[in-house]
C-alpha cells in the first residue's frame, strides 16, 4: 500500500480535489467567526452535535424510522462500517467489501485496511454498471457492504436505475448492505434518497465536503433506526469538535448561498462540457458532479503541461485500467475554467 497522496498547490489554481471553488462572502466569514470564537472549547462536544445531527436529517428529508450518524467526512463513515462488519460469519466465510471499479479510492483501502476481502467489478468502457458482472460477483462472494457512488468517483456519471434497484435486490437476498454514497448529491440530477425505504439493508452516506465545507469534514449516513444503533456502537465519541460541528450548522442555516453557489457550478460545468467536446484529439464523458473526466493522447504530458501554466489537475490514469490516459477536472470559477480551456488548448 501507499498512503493517501494529496497534491501540493503551493502558487497553482487547485482544479485536482472536486472542492467547491467558491469561499463564504465577507460578512458570513466575520459572522462565522465571532460564533466559533464564544464556542466552549475547554469543555468536549456536547447539544450541538445533537442539534447538526437534527438539522442534517432536516437538510436531507430523512424519513420517519430512519436515524442519521455523524462521520469525521465519508472517510470516516467507511473506516465504521468495515469495523462493525469486519470478521468471519456464522457461515465460515470472511466479510467482503464490493463495488464497481473505478470508483471512490476508500472503499478499497478501508476493506484492507479493516481485513475485509475487496471484490471490484469492472464498470463498462462507457462508465456505465456492468449489470451482469455485478449481479455474478454479488452470487459468488456474498458480499457484507455494496457500494454504489451515485453519481461516481472519479467518473462524475450516474448509472442505469433499473440495474441498481436488481443490484440492491440480489444484495439484499445474500443478506449484505448496500451504500448509495451521495457524496456530489448537491450538483446531480438524481438522488437515491427517495427510493431507499423500499430496501431496509440500503444506506444512504452523504458528506458537506462538496457542499462547500470540504475543510469542515463532516459526513452523514442515514439508515434504518434498529441498525443505525448497532453502528454507534462503534463510534468514537466526540469524534465531530465543537468548532465542526458549528461551521456546519452555520451553513446549513445560510443553506440558499450554498444552493446558488451549486446552481454556478452546475452552470459552469455544462459550459465546460461544451468547451471540451470542441476540443481536437479529446473524449469528454458526462457528468452529474463537479468534476469532468477527459481522455487526452497523453496525461502525464497534459498535467504536466498544465501545471507549467499555472493548473493542477488529477491525472487519474493509474487508478484502473478503463481510465487510461484520463484527467479528472474540477469545475471551478469562470475565470479559473476559462484559464483551464486556454491551458488545454495549448497543451494539445
Amino acid at each position: 500500500m501507499q498512503a493517501y497522496p494529496v497534491a501540493d498547490a503551493t502558487g497553482l489554481i487547485k482544479l485536482d480535489a472536486m472542492e467547491n471553488p467558491h469561499r463564504l462572502p465577507l460578512d458570513l466569514q466575520q459572522a462565522l467567526g465571532q460564533r466559533l470564537g464564544a464556542l466552549a472549547l475547554n469543555r468536549y462536544p456536547g447539544a450541538r452535535v445533537n442539534d447538526l445531527r437534527t438539522a442534517l436529517a432536516r437538510y436531507a428529508q430523512m424519513p420517519e424510522g430512519y436515524a442519521l450518524m455523524l462521520g469525521n467526512g465519508s472517510d470516516e463513515l467507511i473506516t465504521l462500517l468495515h469495523v462493525a462488519c469486519a470478521g468471519v460469519g456464522a457461515d465460515g466465510q470472511r466479510a467482503s467489501v464490493l463495488a464497481p471499479a473505478p470508483s471512490f479510492v476508500m472503499y478499497a483501502m478501508g476493506a484492507q485496511l479493516q481485513g475485509l476481502d475487496y471484490h471490484g467489478v469492472p464498470l463498462t468502457p462507457d462508465f456505465a454498471l456492468d449489470e451482469a458482472a455485478m449481479l455474478a460477483a454479488i452470487a459468488q462472494h456474498r458480499p457484507t457492504i455494496t457500494y454504489l457512488a451515485y453519481p461516481n468517483n472519479p467518473t462524475g456519471n450516474l448509472w442505469d436505475d433499473s440495474a441498481i434497484e436488481r443490484i440492491i435486490e440480489a444484495v439484499g437476498a445474500q443478506g449484505g448492505l448496500v451504500v448509495m454514497d451521495e457524496a456530489y448529491q448537491p450538483f446531480s440530477s438524481k438522488s437515491y434518497s427517495q427510493r431507499m425505504q423500499r430496501h431496509p439493508h440500503v444506506l444512504l452516506m452523504r458528506t458537506l465536503s462538496k457542499f462547500g465545507l470540504a475543510g469542515v469534514r463532516i459526513g452523514y449516513l442515514i439508515g434504518p433506526v434498529t441498525l443505525m444503533a448497532e453502528l454507534e456502537k462503534v463510534r468514537p465519541p466526540y469524534n465531530i469538535s465543537a468548532l465542526n460541528a458549528e461551521c456546519a450548522l452555520f451553513a446549513l442555516e445560510h443553506a440558499e448561498v450554498f444552493a446558488l453557489q451549486a446552481q454556478e457550478i452546475c452552470a459552469q460545468r455544462a459550459l465546460l462540457l461544451e468547451a471540451l467536446g470542441q476540443l481536437p484529439n479529446i473524449q469528454v464523458y458526462p457528468s452529474d458532479a463537479n468534476m469532468i473526466v477527459l481522455r487526452v493522447p497523453n496525461a502525464q504530458h497534459s498535467v504536466q503541461a498544465l501545471k507549467a501554466r499555472g493548473l493542477l489537475v488529477k491525472n487519474v490514469s493509474a487508478m484502473h485500467p478503463l481510465l487510461h490516459n484520463c484527467l479528472r477536472l474540477t469545475v471551478g470559477t469562470p475565470e479559473e475554467n476559462t484559464l483551464m480551456i486556454q491551458a488545454l488548448k495549448e497543451s494539445l
